[in-house]
C-alpha cells in the first residue's frame, strides 16, 4: 500500500536518486524499564530512544528527551540508564535482546517506520538495458510485499514471545486511551502537511490517496 501511494511522489521527492521500492515494518509502540506507559502525559520527564525523525519529534513534543544510538546499541543504553524506553517492533525487541532490560512492553499500533531502498542514479545510468530490466524487475510494488510482509511477519511474531516470557508487563489501550494518543498525535500530521505543502503537493488529496492505497491493500488500521 505505502509503496503503490509513493511511487508518483518519489520521482518529486527523491529525484538525485533511483527510487526502488518502499514498505514498513510492523505496528509497534513503547516499550519500558522505569514505568507504564498509558497515556502521552507519562512521556514527560522520560528519556525514550525514538524509531524515527517522527517520534523523536513525538516526544519531543511530550516534554520527553530524545536519546540517539543504533539498534544494536538500544539494549545497551537502557540497562546503563541513559534511556528510560524505546519504540521498537516486537520481533526486533526480542532480536536485540531488548526484552531482557524492559518490563513495561505496551501492545498498541502506534506508529510504522517506513522504509525505502533507494541506489545511486549515475551508477543505473551506466548500466546495461538487461542490467537495468534486472533491477527495474525487482523496483515495484510486488517486490516491496516481498520483503515487507515476511518483515511483519517476523516482528507480529514477537509478542506471543514476549508474553510468554516471566515478569513481563504486556498491557492494550483502552479506547479512551488510544483517543488521547491520537489527539496528542495530530501537531505532528500539521507539521507533515506544511512541509508537504512547501513542495507543491496538496498534503490532504496526498493522504486521501495513501488511505485509499491502504484500504485497497487491506492494510488499513482498525
Amino acid at each position: 500500500g505505502l509503496d503503490d501511494w509513493y511511487r508518483k511522489y518519489a520521482g518529486k521527492e527523491m529525484k538525485d536518486v533511483k527510487f526502488c521500492l518502499a514498505f514498513i515494518h510492523a505496528p509497534s509502540s513503547f516499550h519500558s524499564r522505569t514505568k507504564k506507559i498509558v497515556v502521552p502525559d507519562d512521556i514527560k520527564g522520560m528519556k525514550i530512544r525514538p524509531a524515527d525523525a517522527t517520534i523523536a519529534n513525538f516526544v519531543t513534543l511530550l516534554g520527553g528527551t530524545n536519546v540517539q544510538s543504533s539498534a544494536p546499541e538500544v539494549r545497551d543504553i537502557i540497562e546503563r540508564g541513559v534511556a528510560d524506553a524505546v519504540t521498537f517492533p516486537w520481533g526486533s525487541l526480542v532480536l536485540f535482546g531488548i526484552d531482557k532490560v524492559t518490563k513495561f512492553q505496551m501492545d498498541a499500533p502506534l506508529y510504522v517506520t517506513t522504509f525505502v531502498l533507494v541506489m545511486n542514479k549515475d551508477k543505473y545510468n551506466e548500466m546495461s538495458d538487461r542490467q537495468k530490466k534486472a533491477i527495474d524487475d525487482n523496483c515495484n510494488t510486488e517486490a516491496a510485499g516481498r520483503i515487507g510482509e515476511p518483515w511483519g511477519k517476523f516482528e507480529d511474531a514477537g509478542l506471543d514471545k514476549v508474553k510468554a516470557e516471566p515478569g513481563q508487563e504486556v498491557y492494550s489501550l483502552t479506547p479512551e486511551q488510544t483517543a488521547l494518543w491520537k489527539k496528542a498525535a495530530e501537531p505532528l500530521v500539521k507539521t507533515w502537511s506544511d512541509s508537504v505543502r512547501k513542495t507543491g503537493t496538496d498534503p490532504d488529496a496526498a493522504l486521501s490517496e495513501l488511505r485509499a492505497s491502504l484500504a485497497k491493500y487491506n492494510a488499513l488500521a482498525p
